[in-house]
């Protein structure tokens, strides 16, 4: 058959240029080894002709979805299963044209930025609630030594913030995009801050106010469900953890506009988020850009760190502290991969196989990405432009004095 041909060609290239440990065995008992080894690190099973079409071009996005649909099967550690899907993309689909780091744009109207903001988020709070920390911070971590496990990691990154942004008690403080509450609950017991909190999920929306009940806090925290652009006020802190990347390059002088318009002159803001490692702002390269979109974060689009700070400033922002944590993310990522892993079988009865196997591949490929810089995440602090420099701290000393 001309698939057999085409099929046993394209393993003679991967031999021959990359010998990795890799076994594809089909469904009619035909195996291709693409390496020289005693054993395979990792085994792909296919489970009819659909899958072949796929493999020929494994972009990170063919090789999900095929995964995804149930066509291929992969046996093997989760790391090499996940360094070996690169590597076959690495060695066969150009990393330039359609496979590149493209640059996509999305609307992001208010009613295309809900929708996928609870396409995302309210898959379900207790989906979550088995692979995050014990106060759901789904966003990077902050390891001060390396050790630290997730829940301790979460609680240093939400003082990290708080104490970078020099909270002090009685002062009103902005999160945009406060998931389920625990940055705001951490500001008003700890810091005495004041707070607001806005998200668009309602599960988060449901389940932060919860969690102010019973800590008895609604006297000091209100949640909203509030697009960021309908915000009105003043304040004197203004945070926002990772809910940028579903701004839109385009609106980002909006959204630094709209901060800026919210902060007070001697106010400080906080923008923390994920950032493409590509100079012009583009996607995760070898289809991987294409495969989040489509089944985890629709519309969801990456700005360079220097499109970060240039959009900043001509939203009326000073930048005056930017700190990459893109080696905390990898770490991050890997933790909730295993603790996914080891809560295989209460996931898939919660949300299903296919779910399942998007967010298995998903967690662990973006692990790999901020590992291997596909991808980095920055903390960048600002306030309003044309302060004086005397307001700014001599050092950053003040971070980690405590």
């Amino acid at each position: 058959m001309l698939w057999e041909k085409k099929l046993e060609n394209w393993v003679t290239g991967i031999k021959q240029s990359s010998n990795l440990p890799v076994r594809l065995a089909l469904w009619n008992g035909q195996q291709y080894d693409f390496g020289h080894f005693e054993a395979p690190q990792v085994t792909l099973r296919v489970a009819g002709p659909s899958a072949v079409t796929r493999l020929l071009t494994p972009s990170l996005d063919n090789l999900g979805e095929a995964y995804v649909k149930g066509e291929i099967d992969i046996e093997g550690r989760l790391t090499d299963v996940i360094d070996m899907g690169y590597a076959l993309a690495g060695g066969t689909v150009s990393p330039t044209g359609k496979f590149g780091r493209i640059t996509r744009h999305f609307t992001h109207s208010k009613q295309t930025d809900k929708r996928a903001i609870q396409f995302h988020y309210d898959v379900s709070n207790e989906f979550y609630q088995l692979w995050l920390d014990k106060n759901m911070v789904y966003s990077c971590g902050y390891f001060e030594n390396g050790d630290e496990d997730i829940d301790t990691a979460q609680l240093k990154k939400i003082d990290h913030i708080l104490t970078k942004i020099q909270v002090q008690p009685g002062q009103q403080l902005l999160d945009i995009g406060c998931g389920w509450g625990a940055l705001v609950i951490r500001a008003a017991q700890k810091f005495g801050a004041r707070c607001l909190g806005v998200t668009l999920s309602q599960n988060q929306f449901d389940l932060a106010n919860e969690r102010i009940k019973a800590a008895g806090l609604q006297d000091r925290i209100e949640i909203r469900l509030q697009d960021y652009r309908d915000l009105e006020g003043q304040f004197d802190r203004i945070t926002s953890v990772g809910m940028f990347e579903h701004v839109g390059r385009k609106n980002l002088v909006t959204y630094f506009s709209k901060m800026n318009a919210l902060l007070k002159d001697d106010g400080v803001a906080m923008n923390h988020g994920i950032t493409s490692t590509d100079p012009d702002s583009g996607e995760t390269a070898l289809g991987g850009g294409e495969f989040i979109d489509k089944y985890v974060f629709p519309d969801g689009e990456l700005a360079h760190i220097s499109m970060v700070l240039e959009t900043m400033q001509r939203g009326g922002l000073e930048p005056f502290d930017a700190e990459s944590l893109r080696r905390h993310y990898a770490r991050t990522l890997t933790l909730w991969a295993e603790r996914f892993e080891t809560h295989t079988d209460q996931i898939k009865a919660l949300v299903g196989e296919e779910r399942y196997r998007i967010w298995r591949v998903y967690l662990a490929g973006c692990a790999y990405a901020f590992e291997h810089d596909h991808t980095s995440l920055f903390q960048v602090i600002c306030r309003k432009a044309g302060q004086p420099a005397s307001r700014l701290p001599w050092s950053r000393r003040y971070i980690y004095g405590a």
